[in-house]
C-alpha cells in the first residue's frame, strides 16, 4: 500500500556541515536498502512528526520529486501475459484510428479523435483486463467514467470482443443515416441506451459526477438499500480538463467523505486540445499539489521501467534534478524530434547525466518510455489506489498524445484537428503495431483500410474474453432492470387536495407538506433522496431535520448548537437529506446519481432537488443537459420561483428566465402550477411516468416551480379533469354570464403566482366594466407548445391525412373574445403558444432585469399586476369594437397604472 507522504526539501541556503549531511543521506539510504521502503516512509513521517513537536519550522511538503510514486521494490508482479495483452491493444488502436479515418471519406467527413484514445490505451487496457468489474460481478460492478473522446478506443475493443461489427463502426458519427449501426460521437447513454452510462464529454462534469456517484454509493450502503462495499469508480479525464474549475471544485467532497472507492486517472499528455496545458510550468507537479491539499492520496506515474536502472545509477542526483526543472514545454518538443536530439538537449545538460546513456543508442534514449504507457507501472498504480484506504486517489499518469501514430501525431499541438492518416502513415502506424495487413490492402482505397480481427478463435481474443468473464461481464454496459416499485395510493395526496382552510400557505410550504407524506409512504418513502444546497430553512424543510435527519457518512459528532429546537440540525450516516451546501453543481450531480441508480445499480432512487431561485437551470443547465443524456429521473424544484415574489432579492436572484431555460432541454418537463392541489396532480403523474410500471417514456426529469408568496389554497375542484391539469391547461373559474352572454368575453390565462391576479382582474373587469372574462391556470406552457408543435410535424409528414387538433387549441380554439397571458416570468414564456390560437393575443411579462422593491411596486413596475390585466384585455376589446375605445384611458387612469404603488 502506498502512503500518501511528500518528500521534505533540503532547506534554504547553503550545507552548513556537508560532512555531516553526507552521513546522514548514506544511513538513509542504508536504511532503504536494508528494510525497504515502508520501514524508511516510517522512520521519515516519526522524524516530521518529532520536528513538529521541536517546533522545528519546514516548508510545506505539497509536492514530491519528478519520479514514480511507487517505488521499483514496490511494484507488484503483473499477473496477465503482457505479450498477449500487448498485441490486442495493438490491434484496439489500429481498429480505433481506421474507424475515424474512414469516417473522413469525402462522402462523409464527420470528424473523430485519433490521438486521445492512442496515448491512454494502455491506462484503459490494464483497467479492463485487471479491475474494471462488470454487472455481473458479484459485488455489482464498477463505473467508469470514460473520457470523451477516447470513445473511438472503446468502439475498437467492442469490435474484439464481438459487441460490434464493421458495418457498426462505419457507422461512426452518423446517428441517424446509419441507424441501427450507428456510434456516437463521444459516451452518449440516451443515443446509445445500451451501452455507454455516463455522458463526458462537456468537460468538467464526469469529475463532478464521478465524485457525487461514489457519494451515492456510499449513500446507498449506508441506507442499508444495496451492498456497494466492492464497487470502485474510474474517471479518465484529461490534464486539460482539469483546467476547467468543475473538474477541481468539489475534490473536498470526496477527502472530507473518505471516498477510497473513487479513482481519477489523469492522462497527463501534458496538451490541452490545442497547445500545451502549462507550457512554462509542470501540470503534474500543479495537480499532485492541488489534490494533496485538498486531502486526496497522489500516486503519481511519471516514468516506464527503462528508466528503473537509469535512476538506480543517478547517485548525485542530477538526473532527478534535470527531471524536477524540465518545463512541460520541452517535454512536448523532446518527444517531437528524435533520440539524438534528447541525448544533446536532455541529457547533455550535466557531464554526469550524458555518462548515464553514453552507452545507449540513439534509438534507446528514444525507447525511453513515459510511466503512462508501461504496463507494470500502471497495474501498480491501480492496485494501490484500490488497495488504499480512507481517502480517494488520483493516478497522474504521463502519456504523449498520439503515442505510435507516427511523427505527423506524437506529441504535435494540432492533433486535435487531425483526423486523416496520410498513406505513409498508415503504413508506418502498421508496422510499429505489427498489424498483418499487406500494402496491397491499404493501397486499394485510400479513404477504407481493413479493420483487423483474428477471428473470435485466436488466442488472444479467448484472453481477452477470459478475462472479462473472470471481471464480471463487458464494460461499458447499461442496464435498466429494477427493483419495482409500489407507488402511493390516493391518501398520500390528500394533504395536497384539500387545500389551506382559513389559513394561506405558498406553494412551496404546500410542495413540503406533500413531500413529508410521500416520504412516510411505507412503500416509496424510503426511496425519495431529498436533495437542497443551503436553504432548508428558507424551505420550510427542517421539519424533516429529526426524522428524516441530513446524511453523513461520518454521523454528527459535535455538539449542536441549535440542538434544543424542536427541528434541530440533525446528521446521521442513515440520513435520507442530501445537503451538499452552497453547491449547486454538486447537488445537480448528487442528483443525477440518485436519478440514474435505477440503471447504475437496478436500484430506483426518486431525488428531489430543491433549488433557489433562478440558481438551478441558469448556473447549472450543462449539468441537466448532462443528466438528460444520462436519462436521469427525478424532480426539480424551483423555489422562490418568479421575477417579482423575492422582495428584497434583487438583480441575480429574481428569477423571470428559467421556464425558458428549462424549454430547452428535451428531458424537462417543465410546470408553473398555482395551487397545491395541482402540484399533487403533476407529482402524481410524474412518478407514474417515471417510475410506474405501464410508462412508455419514463426519462424525463419534471421541473416545477413552487412560490413563497402566501395565499389560500383552494381544496381540490370537483369535477376537475387531472388529465387536464397534466397536459398543461384547464379552465379555473368562468366568467360572470349572468345577462345571458350579452357582455363582451375575454379569456385570461395566468400560471403560478399570477393566478390570483388573474382571478382579481376577472372581478374587477365584471364590476367595473361590464366584461365576462374566463379565467384558466395554465400549469405549462412548455407542454402545451410541445403537444402543439408535434401535432404540427405529424400533418406535415401525413398530407392528406386529418390533422390532429392540438390540446392548446381544443381547449382554447374557439373560446370567444381576446386572450390575455400573464405570468410572473417574462413575455416569451407565455408566447410559447401564441401561434397555436386563433385569437387576438397579448403577453404581459416581466421582461428585463429584476430588482429589489415590494411585490406590489414591482407588479406595477412590470406591468403584470391585475389592474395592468384589466387595461390590456379592455385595450383588445376596444380594438375589436366591443367596449368603449376610451375605456382603456379610463381604467389606467382609474387604477394610476403609470404610477408604483
Amino acid at each position: 500500500m502506498v502512503a500518501d507522504q511528500g518528500i521534505v526539501g533540503s532547506g534554504v541556503g547553503g550545507d552548513s556541515d556537508p560532512e555531516e549531511t553526507a552521513e546522514w543521506i548514506e544511513s538513509f539510504d542504508q536504511l532503504i536498502d536494508q528494510r525497504g521502503s515502508d520501514r524508511a516512509r516510517d522512520v521519515l513521517g516519526r522524524l516530521l512528526a518529532r520536528a513538529g513537536g521541536r517546533s522545528v519550522g519546514l516548508p510545506p511538503v505539497v509536492t514530491t520529486d519528478y519520479v514514480n510514486t511507487i517505488p521499483v521494490d514496490e511494484e507488484p508482479e503483473f499477473p496477465g501475459d503482457e505479450e498477449i495483452e500487448r498485441k490486442f491493444r495493438a490491434w484496439m488502436r489500429w481498429n480505433a484510428a481506421v474507424m475515424v479515418h474512414r469516417a473522413q471519406r469525402p462522402e462523409i467527413g464527420v470528424g473523430g479523435h485519433i490521438s486521445t484514445y492512442a496515448g491512454a490505451a494502455t491506462l484503459y487496457e490494464v483497467g479492463f483486463n485487471h479491475f474494471f468489474k462488470g454487472k455481473d460481478h458479484p459485488s455489482g460492478g464498477d463505473q467508469v467514467f470514460f473520457q470523451g473522446h477516447a470513445s473511438p478506443g472503446m468502439y475498437a475493443r467492442a469490435y474484439l470482443e464481438g459487441r460490434l461489427t464493421e458495418e457498426d463502426l462505419d457507422g461512426f458519427r452518423q446517428e441517424k443515416s446509419k441507424a441501427g449501426h450507428a456510434l456516437s460521437s463521444y459516451p452518449h447513454p440516451r443515443l446509445m441506451p445500451e451501452f455507454w452510462e455516463f455522458p463526458t464529454v462537456s468537460m468538467g462534469i464526469g469529475p463532478m459526477n464521478a465524485i457525487y456517484q461514489a457519494q451515492s454509493n456510499r449513500y446507498l450502503q449506508n441506507r442499508g438499500l444495496k451492498d456497494t462495499s466492492g464497487q470502485q469508480v474510474w474517471a479518465f479525464l484529461g490534464d486539460g480538463e482539469m483546467d476547467e474549475p468543475e473538474s477541481r471544485g468539489l475534490l473536498q467532497l470526496a477527502a472530507n467523505e473518505n471516498l477510497d472507492n473513487l479513482n481519477f486517472v489523469i492522462n497527463c499528455n501534458l496538451q490541452r486540445l490545442d497547445g500545451p496545458v502549462r507550457g512554462n510550468g509542470k501540470i503534474m507537479q500543479e495537480l499532485e499539489a492541488f489534490f494533496r491539499g485538498a486531502g486526496w492520496n497522489v500516486i503519481k506515474v511519471v516514468w516506464g521501467r527503462e528508466w528503473d536502472d537509469l535512476l538506480a545509477k543517478d547517485t548525485g542526483g542530477d538526473l532527478v534534478t534535470i527531471m524536477n526543472e524540465t518545463l512541460d514545454g520541452d517535454y512536448q518538443t523532446y518527444k517531437a524530434e528524435s533520440g539524438g536530439f534528447v541525448r544533446d538537449h536532455f541529457f547533455g545538460k550535466t557531464p554526469a547525466t550524458k555518462d548515464l546513456v553514453a552507452d545507449m543508442t540513439d534509438d534507446q534514449v528514444w525507447g525511453l518510455k513515459r510511466g503512462g504507457h508501461d504496463y507494470r507501472k500502471v497495474y501498480a498504480a491501480y492496485k494501490a489506489a484500490t488497495e488504499f484506504k480512507g481517502k480517494p486517489t488520483v493516478i497522474l499518469a504521463k502519456t504523449v498524445k498520439g503515442y505510435g501514430l507516427g511523427t505527423h501525431f506524437e506529441g504535435r499541438n494540432a492533433t486535435h484537428q487531425m483526423k486523416k492518416l496520410t498513406n505513409a502513415d498508415l503504413k508506418a502506424f502498421r508496422d510499429h503495431l505489427r498489424i498483418p495487413i499487406t500494402d496491397e490492402a491499404l493501397e486499394a482505397d485510400p479513404y477504407a483500410p481493413p479493420y483487423y480481427h483474428p477471428g473470435t478463435e485466436a488466442r488472444e481474443i479467448q484472453y481477452l474474453l477470459d478475462r472479462r468473464r473472470a471481471l464480471g461481464g463487458f464494460v461499458p454496459q447499461r442496464r435498466t432492470e429494477a427493483a419495482a416499485l409500489e407507488l402511493p395510493g390516493d391518501k398520500a395526496y390528500e394533504v395536497a387536495n384539500r387545500g389551506s382552510g382559513k389559513q394561506q400557505a405558498a406553494t412551496t410550504m404546500a410542495f413540503v407538506r406533500l413531500l413529508k407524506d410521500l416520504m412516510r409512504d411505507k412503500g416509496l418513502g424510503s426511496r425519495i433522496v431529498p436533495i437542497v444546497p443551503d436553504e432548508s430553512r428558507t424551505f420550510g424543510m427542517d421539519a424533516f431535520f429529526p426524522t428524516a435527519k441530513i446524511y453523513n457518512p461520518e454521523g454528527q459528532n459535535y455538539l449542536s448548537v441549535d440542538r434544543e429546537l424542536v427541528l434541530a440540525y440533525k446528521e446521521s450516516i442513515q440520513g435520507q437529506i442530501l445537503h451538499p451546501g452552497i453547491n449547486e453543481a454538486g447537488a445537480v450531480a448528487a442528483f443525477t446519481a440518485a436519478g440514474t441508480a435505477y440503471a447504475t445499480h437496478g436500484e430506483p432512487l426518486i431525488p428531489i432537488y430543491v433549488f433557489y431561485s433562478m440558481f438551478g437551470f441558469q448556473r447549472t443547465g450543462d449539468s441537466f443537459w448532462a443528466a438528460g443524456d444520462q436519462m436521469t429521473r427525478g424532480f426539480i424544484i424551483g423555489a422562490t420561483a418568479g421575477r417579482t415574489t423575492l422582495t428584497g432579492e434583487g438583480l441575480q436572484h429574481a428569477d423571470g428566465h428559467s421556464p425558458i431555460l428549462a424549454s430547452t432541454n428535451p428531458a424537462v418537463v417543465t410546470y408553473d402550477p398555482a395551487y397545491g392541489y395541482e402540484l399533487g396532480i403533476i407529482m402524481r403523474a410524474g412518478l407514474e411516468r417515471m417510475y410506474g410500471p405501464d410508462s412508455t417514456d419514463p426519462n424525463v426529469m419534471y421541473y416545477l416551480t413552487v412560490y413563497n408568496e402566501p395565499i389560500i389554497q383552494p381544496p381540490l375542484p370537483e369535477e376537475l379533469d387531472a388529465d387536464a391539469v397534466v397536459r398543461g391547461l384547464y379552465r379555473l373559474k368562468p366568467g360572470n354570464d349572468d345577462d345571458d352572454g350579452g357582455r363582451p368575453k375575454a379569456q385570461i390565462l395566468a400560471s403560478g403566482v399570477a393566478v390570483p391576479w388573474a382571478l382579481e382582474a376577472q372581478e374587477l373587469l365584471t364590476d367595473h366594466w361590464g366584461v365576462s372574462a374566463d379565467v384558466w391556470s395554465v400549469t405549462s406552457w412548455t407542454e402545451l407548445r410541445r403537444d402543439a408543435l408535434a401535432a404540427e410535424e405529424e400533418a406535415f409528414l401525413n398530407p392528406g391525412a386529418e390533422a390532429r387538433v392540438p390540446f392548446v387549441t381544443q381547449q382554447l380554439g374557439e373560446a370567444p373574445g381576446p386572450i390575455v397571458a400573464v405570468t410572473d416570468y417574462m413575455k416569451a414564456v407565455p408566447d410559447q403558444i401564441r401561434q397555436f390560437l386563433p385569437q387576438d393575443f397579448a403577453t404581459l411579462g416581466a421582461d428585463g432585469f429584476g430588482f429589489s422593491d415590494t411585490r406590489a411596486a414591482a407588479r406595477r413596475y412590470f406591468k403584470i399586476d391585475s389592474h395592468s390585466v384589466v387595461v390590456r384585455t379592455l385595450q383588445l376589446l376596444a380594438k375589436r369594437g366591443e367596449v368603449d375605445a376610451d375605456a382603456p384611458r379610463q381604467a389606467m387612469e382609474k387604477y394610476a397604472l403609470l404610477t408604483l404603488p
